[in-house]
């Protein structure tokens, strides 16, 4: 292969957006992905709408990434939102920013998008090589792009970790991440109310808040709002996490309520629902928890989590090729000629668009070093 050949192992949304970027550059391509047909997983992420990136100001889009801010920020400044839905657009696809500031395609789905790229890249002279499994590093310019740990039966199965630990490595182990929190809910609570949302809740979690909704599931709790809190939630395992039904209005407001309006002859459903604004799923979660009826009990009802769901099911992943093992333009230090983008990279962040933008930016990171580099 020549010093103008690269190889991206992984047809993922990182994988796709070094080659265009590569192949704009005059550079030669070749994918490798063991899948038959490419981006599963962001084709999976599509039924949901394809959360493409977030609206809100950078520097509240960077505290997102946690402890990776300080390692992504110059890769996400160089190629931000803003770039991202342009380059959308230049593929045909419409985009929005919803209420919540995350930025969709119109069609509310990846298939178009995904088409309309492929068909560019083959146009520049990208070359797919689906069912092939990489087998190691061959010495030549490589980028791999193959995902993290979750969901492996659309591709990401992390069999490449014995590969690069036998390499030297560093890969730190991969936990789940944007995931389903289990909770031993009771059986007639599970039944009637698995897959009802609880909307506009506030959340602490070890001093850990935020504002929006949450899910509840058969098996546990999950959502938006669980999502932009579950590092702590996995991280800090075995402490109580406390739903404020009503984050609006104080214990104090609440109390006042519940003594200006007796009960009388009204069910206490209907009294809550009238006098404090409770849905029926958020009067049930106070009587699932045994949270007195009062301001305070309505403001602070405890659910006991029990850990995380498994990682195959988690919406993405933690862990991977650590850090510590990149340097600015995601080249692994102790090869030279090979780069780690996306989500094999030890990073996470929330849902929200946050996870493909960082897999989009790293991808033009590593892919602009290589052709700075070649030329």
């Amino acid at each position: 292969m020549s010093q103008n050949e690269v190889t991206i192992v992984g047809a993922g949304p990182a994988g796709l957006m070094a080659a265009e970027v590569l192949a704009a550059g005059g550079v030669k391509v070749t994918i490798l992905d063991h899948m038959a047909k490419p981006a599963r997983k962001f084709l999976l992420a599509g039924r949901g709408g394809l959360n493409l990136t977030h609206s809100e100001p950078m520097e509240a889009l960077l505290e997102r990434y946690g402890p990776a801010k300080e390692f992504l920020t110059p890769a996400i400044r160089a190629f931000p939102p803003s770039t991202l839905v342009d380059w959308v657009n230049g593929l045909g696809i419409e985009t929005f920013v919803g209420s919540s500031g995350r930025v969709f395609p119109k069609q509310m789905k990846a298939s178009p998008l995904l088409r309309a790229w492929l068909k560019r890249l083959e146009g520049l002279g990208v070359k797919l090589k689906a069912g092939t499994r990489w087998q190691g590093f061959d010495g030549n310019t490589t980028i791999l792009a193959m995902g993290g740990a979750s969901w492996p039966q659309l591709g990401s199965d992390a069999e490449w970790i014995p590969i690069l630990r036998a390499e030297n490595i560093r890969v730190n182990s991969f936990r789940p991440a944007n995931s389903r929190f289990l909770v031993d809910w009771t059986r007639v609570f599970r039944d009637r109310f698995s897959g009802t949302p609880v909307k506009n809740v506030g959340l602490n979690y070890a001093g850990t808040k935020v504002r929006g909704e949450l899910m509840i599931s058969s098996e546990g709790i999950e959502g938006g709002a669980i999502y932009a809190i579950s590092r702590h939630m996995r991280d800090a395992p075995g402490q109580i996490l406390y739903v404020d039904l009503r984050p609006d209005l104080t214990a104090e407001v609440l109390n006042e309520r519940l003594a200006a309006k007796p009960r009388g002859k009204d069910t206490q459903s209907n009294w809550l629902r009238k006098v404090a604004g409770l849905s029926p799923v958020g009067i049930s979660l106070l009587r699932e928890t045994n949270a007195p009826i009062t301001g305070e009990g309505m403001k602070a009802v405890e659910i006991k989590i029990m850990r995380p769901a498994s990682l195959a099911r988690a919406i993405s992943s933690a862990g991977g090729i650590a850090l510590t093992e990149l340097d600015e333009h995601f080249k692994i230090k102790s090869l030279g000629n090979a780069y780690a983008i996306g989500e094999m990279v030890d990073w996470e962040a929330p849902t929200g668009g946050y996870l493909l933008q960082a897999c989009f930016s790293s991808a033009v990171a590593a892919a602009k070093d290589i052709l700075q580099n070649q030329n």
